[in-house]
């Protein structure tokens, strides 16, 4: 029996999943999470075979917790769930050691198909979204950069951010025109976009 935790979000997408797998033999779903930062204390206790993982997961985002979760129980395989607009998050997670992507939008009976390769050590890869994924290069962003564009793509304003880090609201502008020049976005929402689609955030 292939013991499974699932980290997704979204109610609807999280019970569909679960009956999915509850249909399958050899599956057993011993957990669901809703947040990045259960993932790690969930795993811990239940001890799964394989986490299936959402990329975007409030408080922690799913590739995050799925790194942390490789080195504190090396023993669970990890499956990233991804959407085919999101290539840099893809580069970003094989950089964390994980081998195993699905697409959200791929056909019911492959997500079975891939925990049991998962679950088995096996790399799953779709090809396309590999080649896309290396399409994208490093971060151009500083750390700072990134940090004050992660605020303002949560809904921060310049002196909101400012407060946070410990900024005046001039210097936290002059890191989001940073970013808007090395992103060649249009705007603030524009580099927020492209770093976020480049799994530079």
């Amino acid at each position: 029996m292939i013991r499974v935790l699932l980290a997704e979000d979204m109610h609807m997408i999280r019970a569909a999943l679960t009956a999915l797998l509850r249909l399958e033999p050899d599956i057993e779903v011993v957990a669901e999470v809703t947040r990045g930062d259960e993932i790690v204390p969930e795993a811990l206790r239940v001890r799964p075979d394989v986490a299936v993982v959402d990329i975007d997961l409030p408080v922690v985002d799913g590739i995050t917790a799925a790194a942390t979760l490789l080195e504190r129980l090396p023993s669970c395989r990890v499956l990233v769930l991804t959407a085919m607009g999101q290539p840099g998050h893809v580069r970003r997670a094989l950089a964390a050691g994980i081998e195993a992507f699905l697409v959200k939008d791929a056909p019911g009976d492959r997500l079975a198909d891939a925990i049991r390769r998962t679950a088995s050590g096996l790399r799953v890869l779709d090809t396309e979204l590999v080649s896309s994924a290396m399409q994208y290069g490093e971060s151009p962003l500083t750390p700072r950069e990134s940090t004050v564009l992660k605020e303002a793509a949560r809904g921060a304003s310049a002196e909101e951010i400012a407060s946070r880090l410990h900024l005046s609201p001039g210097t936290v502008r002059n890191y989001l025109t940073g970013a808007i020049t090395k992103t060649g976005a249009r705007n603030k929402i524009d580099a927020i976009r492209i770093a976020e689609d480049a799994g530079w955030l």
